[in-house]
């Protein structure tokens, strides 16, 4: 069972970075290399700012299914971003911290209803329904979330 998580994970880290990576890394995020991280099913883009801090996008997947592509539970990803003067991301008081899901920052932050609520997770069965979730995950990363992240895009208060 470990086994076939462990491929199911390999899988997604393959079709992240087919889907998303050239557009993160023409925006100048790097996937890290970290294989604790990835078989724990967390991969970590990271970029830094000349503001001595940190923009990190962290895809969590969950496999649930034996195997990927099987026709089990549907297994699901999320994105988390996070603005840090730590590398690491850690959460601190610190001026300019901040983190917020992705789905989060969209539909509650900056009140477009594309999604079906602000604590959305994507949910997958086989790689076609997956490239379409990273594919949406992604489009929202680069227009809301990179900005947001590089504070360029703050959401009004009203």
């Amino acid at each position: 069972m470990f086994e076939e998580r462990q491929a199911g994970q390999e899988q997604f880290r393959s079709l992240l970075r087919t889907v998303v990576g050239q557009a993160f890394s023409a925006a100048g995020y790097d996937l890290d290399e970290r294989p604790l991280q990835w078989a724990g099913g967390k991969y970590r883009f990271v970029k830094s700012f000349s503001s001595c801090r940190f923009g990190l996008i962290d895809f969590q997947v969950l496999v649930y299914s034996d195997t990927m592509w099987s026709a089990g539970a549907p297994s699901r990803f999320t994105a988390q971003l996070t603005r840090s003067p730590d590398r690491a991301g850690k959460a601190c008081k610190a001026a300019g911290y901040a983190t917020r899901s992705l789905s989060r920052l969209v539909v509650a932050d900056f009140g477009v209803g594309i999604l079906p609520s602000a604590d959305h997770w994507w949910s997958y069965r086989d790689a076609g329904t997956l490239g379409r979730a990273l594919a949406e995950a992604g489009r929202l990363t680069v227009g809301y979330g990179m900005p947001w992240l590089a504070g360029e895009l703050e959401p009004r208060s009203d």
